[in-house]
């Protein structure tokens, strides 16, 4: 399968969670099942599967050292691919947490759906600007409980 062909499904899986997050965000299976197992989980296995096959098939100098070895690493398609997939699982990931951390403290969904749809295509800007208005609406400042 290309890589191309990986993305393009890999992006179509992540849709309905998405969708479910911003039109069902307190359906029972939205945040048990789908969005923060089933989906991430078969996109870490994607991304691993991935990654492993392109071990022995990345650019002499390639690697997490450097901006020149990591744009070496994603000049092979499949690696380039792996990355987005990376991105993929975690704001998804990330966008349960916020639908799950805004019911916890009573915040109407609204408020969280502009959040959200920045968290799909900006990822750290749609956490921040969640973080930004719970901390402004609840008076709370940390991320994991009681910090």
């Amino acid at each position: 399968m290309s890589a191309d062909s990986v993305l393009l499904f890999c992006n179509f899986i992540v849709l309905p969670g998405w969708l479910l997050l911003l039109f069902l965000p307190k359906w029972k299976f939205t945040l048990g099942i789908i969005c923060t197992a089933v989906i991430p989980f078969s996109l870490g296995l994607v991304y691993v599967g991935l990654f492993l096959s392109q071990l022995g098939s990345m650019p002499e100098g390639a690697g997490f050292g450097s901006l020149t070895e990591i744009s070496k690493m994603f000049s092979n398609p499949y690696a380039l691919a792996a990355g987005w997939i990376h991105y993929l699982a975690f704001d998804l990931f990330v966008g349960a947490w916020e639908v799950y951390d805004s019911q916890k403290n009573g915040l109407t969904h609204w408020i969280v759906a502009p959040c959200l749809l920045l968290t799909l295509m900006l990822g750290p800007v749609g956490l921040a600007l969640y973080l930004t208005i719970r901390a402004i609406l609840t008076k709370k400042f940390e991320v994991y409980g009681n910090v």
